[in-house]
Formats: C-alpha cells, structure tokens, sequence
C-alpha cells in the first residue's frame, strides 16, 4: 500500500512520455499526486503514462511540449494553473542525449539543441514554476534530472556534458534565491539507466552486458529506481535536503580512476 506522501500535490514532470519521467509520473499518481504529462515526440507514450495516473486514482492532463522556446514554458504553466491549480512539484526530465561527435565536427544546430534542450529548457521551467507558486502560500518542489556527466565528461558529449554541469548550477544558484521562499530544490544523478536513451543496450544484450562493466554494481538501473529518489525529495521526509545531488549510479562514479 502507497503511504500517499504527496497526497493533493500537482506535479508538472517534463519528458514522462518514456523512461525516468514516464516511471516518476506513475510514482507521483500513486503516493496521491495529480500529474501534468508532456511529450515531444511520443504521443502514444504519454497517453499510456495518463491512463497509469488515472488508473491510480489521480488527475491526469497530457501536453505537448517544446521547452526549447521560453514562451512555450510560460505558455504551458498558464494553461496548467488555469485548467488543474498552481503546480507544486516540477521534475525537469525531458531532454537528449549526445551526439557522439567530437567537439571539431559538431554543428552550430548540433551544439544548439543539446545547450537549448538540456539546460535552457529546465531554467526557463524552472523559471515559469517560481512565477506560478510564489504568494500562494503552497510549498514547492524542483527536482532536476542531472546526470553522473555533470562530472565525468565523456568524448564526444560535449553539449550534452556541458549542460548537464550547467544544470548543476542552476540548481546549486536556485537553492540559495528559494532557500527563504518555500520552494526545495536538488538534482538527482542518473548513471546508467534502461530507458530509450540506452536503447542499443535494451536491443542487444552483448550490448549491455559490455556497457556494465564499468558499473560496479554490473547492471543499470531501471527507471522505477530513479522515481523513487524523486517520490522521496518531493515528499515532508525531505524537507531540508536542499540544493544537492543525489546520485543514483550503482557506484559508477567510484569505479573513475581505479586501476591508473
């Protein structure tokens, strides 16, 4: 039985078509939240991610969304707080992974999408949330979908690397503005996890088998094991846990270094 922790909250959580925000919105229905929905390219996961929240009980409202443009964040929040309240959690998700080229063959566009879609797209949500919660006396929640590549850079993930660690920061820069203002926010740090972005590793188990070595755990993680860190820092229990990341990555992070 769910302990409904986030009982009446409303939670807007970007790219939960698929994968870790797919798996956080079904979380967030069951401990009793009502859930915004958004998708970029897959309709038909969104959908079925709506009809998992409404299955549990709860609200569910589904949009498309291109956070690559700041008017459409405002955009959405406006339609959100007119059609279902004042949104009380966000969980920044949606996003690309990397190109694989290296920084000399990259594109203006190439560049362009990482930096707009990884990083530019959660400030301006980001930004769009604290408009919306601020003077109406309900407390807020941002948890920001990172990565272990906010610190361990990789060749060939320039953009994706750079907005990852600038993510980072925002959240670090936010913590202190909110840090008076009712509004909790922290990272979570994703290493290696069996969503579409792993999708060579879901095809092929050579694949994965190989990917996993580094990963001292010697597996991936499943994206349900993502949304519960982001059940628990968008619920009372965790309160003072502010400005932080919490890294979820079967201690890959540890494995850098060893045998130099």
């Amino acid at each position: 039985m769910s302990e409904q922790r986030l009982k009446g909250e409303l939670a807007v959580v970007t790219g939960s078509d698929s994968g870790i925000g797919q798996a956080t919105a079904i979380a967030f229905a069951r401990e009793g939240a009502d859930v915004v929905v958004t998708w970029f390219h897959d309709r038909q996961g969104a959908e079925q991610t709506a009809r998992e929240v409404e299955a549990a009980g709860r609200r569910a409202a589904v949009f498309q969304f291109d956070q690559r443009e700041s008017q459409n964040a405002a955009q959405l929040f406006q339609e959100v707080r007119k059609s279902l309240g004042v949104p009380t959690i966000l969980v920044n998700d949606a996003g690309i992974d990397a190109t694989g080229k290296h920084v000399k063959d990259m594109t203006d566009d190439d560049w362009n999408d990482a930096i707009r879609t990884n990083l530019c797209g959660p400030f301006y949500c980001c930004r769009e949330f604290i408009r919306c919660i601020e003077g109406s006396g309900k407390h807020g929640t941002i948890i920001n979908i990172t990565s272990v590549h906010q610190e361990i850079p990789r060749a060939g993930a320039s953009g994706y690397d750079v907005a990852k660690g600038g993510l980072r920061n925002l959240t670090t820069t936010l913590a202190l503005e909110l840090a008076e203002k009712d509004i909790n926010v922290n990272n979570i740090a994703p290493g290696m996890v069996l969503t579409p972005m792993n999708q060579s590793a879901l095809d092929d188990p050579q694949v994965l088998q190989r990917q996993v070595q580094s990963i001292p755990m010697k597996r991936a993680a499943q994206p349900e094991e993502i949304a519960h860190v982001a059940v628990f820092l968008a619920s009372a229990q965790a309160r003072y846990i502010h400005g932080t990341t919490i890294v979820v990555d079967g201690a890959l992070m540890l494995f850098q270094g060893q045998g130099a």
